[in-house]
């Protein structure tokens, strides 16, 4: 549990998988693997604990989007609240219709199928905004910055370029 910042957060997580634990060990099938079993159980609580914890922000906080933070939606990683500051300058580089369905899509948590018929377009398209918005997003990144990546793909440090957010 050194993952969680708040030692609350860890000792109600810890209990929670105790209890899980109990009353599911009758499903366990090979007693061998107990050790993968319950990893996995604490592994899919944890992620449930941070879906939990996303923020959601309001149309009112888009136009500014200081209320973002990088940090909020990982708080595993504080490299990334250090990079949070680049988000607004990088999205508004991007074409409008890209900005638009990332921000609504990312931003705001709106399913793509959502936007889709918002906009009155098909699925397909506001899937394909999206992963060219994200992938434009994620190439102002690395024009920006250099960085260390952990095995599982993770940023883990990074070397700032020039000043470009």
């Amino acid at each position: 549990m050194s993952r969680l910042a708040v030692q609350e957060d860890a000792e109600d997580l810890l209990q929670e998988i105790l209890v899980k634990t109990h009353n599911k060990l009758s499903s366990i099938k090979e007693p061998g693997k107990f050790k993968a079993w319950l990893y996995q159980i604490a592994r899919n609580t944890l992620i449930d604990y941070y879906r939990k914890q996303r923020p959601t922000v309001s149309d009112q906080d888009i136009p500014e989007l200081e209320a973002l933070s990088i940090e909020n939606l990982s708080p595993l990683n504080p490299v990334y609240s250090e990079l949070s500051h680049c988000i607004k300058p990088f999205l508004m580089q991007l074409p409008e219709k890209y900005r638009k369905a990332v921000e609504a899509t990312d931003l705001k948590g709106a399913s793509q199928k959502a936007h889709a018929e918002e906009l009155g377009l098909p699925t397909s398209t506001v899937k394909s905004r999206v992963q060219r918005g994200r992938k434009m997003l994620g190439n102002l990144f690395h024009e920006c910055c250099s960085y260390e990546l952990d095995a599982r793909g993770n940023i883990m440090d990074y070397t700032a370029g020039s000043d470009c957010c």
